[in-house]
């Protein structure tokens, strides 16, 4: 842990927010800009990072007693379950202790070497997965919640704010995700899932709000070819790089 500047977990309460797609577009943004940056897929039910950046069918490499992370550029890694299961239909039948065996060994035995960020990538809930992150390491800079505008999913996201609370962990602030959506037949702009609930919990809850990504169909195709959706321009690019600029000034991480 002395070895990372900062340590980043980003976490839901509720699946299908887009928590991965957001944590996974971070570390990228960030490495863009010269950052060192590790990213922690701590999903072990459901780790899709693999998948997510084309690297699903590799494996973790080992140096003597470490772990070598995968390297997807010069400055960015990756560690992943989904790096050492035999198959990615193989599911993971696991208790509560041997999933907090297997995060540990993440944190501890992988040769991470210098990093500016380490980006956990939390499953969600706020069980063993997102506790375990929280009280192994040292010094977390905080923690980005990822809701939608929903209110199902906002009752959901401020249950994440009050764990995060709970266990004294600072956080960087809330992530809409999915608000909004533009036809691109008309260019009219449609609230498929409504608008501005993340902004009013963030306000309600007096966290900082960091901004409000839409709905983009390109994200889901780019996510499904292995690719990040901040590697083209759009709207959520310009969203997600402002996120980025004030976590990289230190608006919000001190």
């Amino acid at each position: 842990m002395k070895n990372m500047k900062h340590k980043i977990m980003v976490m839901s309460n509720k699946g299908g927010v887009g928590k991965s797609t957001i944590a996974l577009n971070l570390a990228y943004g960030l490495s863009e800009t010269g950052k060192s940056v590790g990213v922690l897929d701590a999903d072990l039910h459901g780790p899709n990072m693999a998948k997510m950046v084309g690297v699903q069918g590799r494996r973790l490499g080992a140096h003597g007693d470490r772990i070598l992370p995968i390297e997807l550029g010069s400055n960015l890694k990756l560690v992943s379950l989904a790096l050492v299961l035999g198959s990615p239909d193989e599911p993971v039948i696991w208790r509560g202790p041997l999933k907090m065996k297997a995060i540990k060994q993440f944190i501890e035995e992988v040769e991470w070497g210098e990093l500016d960020y380490l980006i956990i990538d939390s499953p969600p809930g706020t069980g063993d997965e997102p506790l375990s992150v929280i009280q192994l390491i040292s010094g977390i800079d905080g923690v980005i919640i990822v809701t939608t505008p929903q209110e199902i999913a906002l009752l959901d996201s401020r249950k994440a704010v009050n764990f995060a609370r709970a266990l004294k962990a600072p956080i960087l602030g809330m992530v809409e995700n999915m608000s909004g959506f533009t036809c691109p037949h008309c260019g009219e702009e449609i609230d498929l899932f409504k608008r501005g609930g993340g902004e009013k919990a963030a306000q309600e809850m007096k966290v900082p709000f960091l901004g409000r990504i839409p709905f983009d169909t390109q994200i889901v195709e780019f996510g499904d070819k292995g690719n990040p959706f901040i590697s083209r321009e759009s709207k959520a690019t310009e969203v997600m790089r402002n996120i980025i600029h004030k976590i990289v000034e230190r608006e919000v991480v001190k």
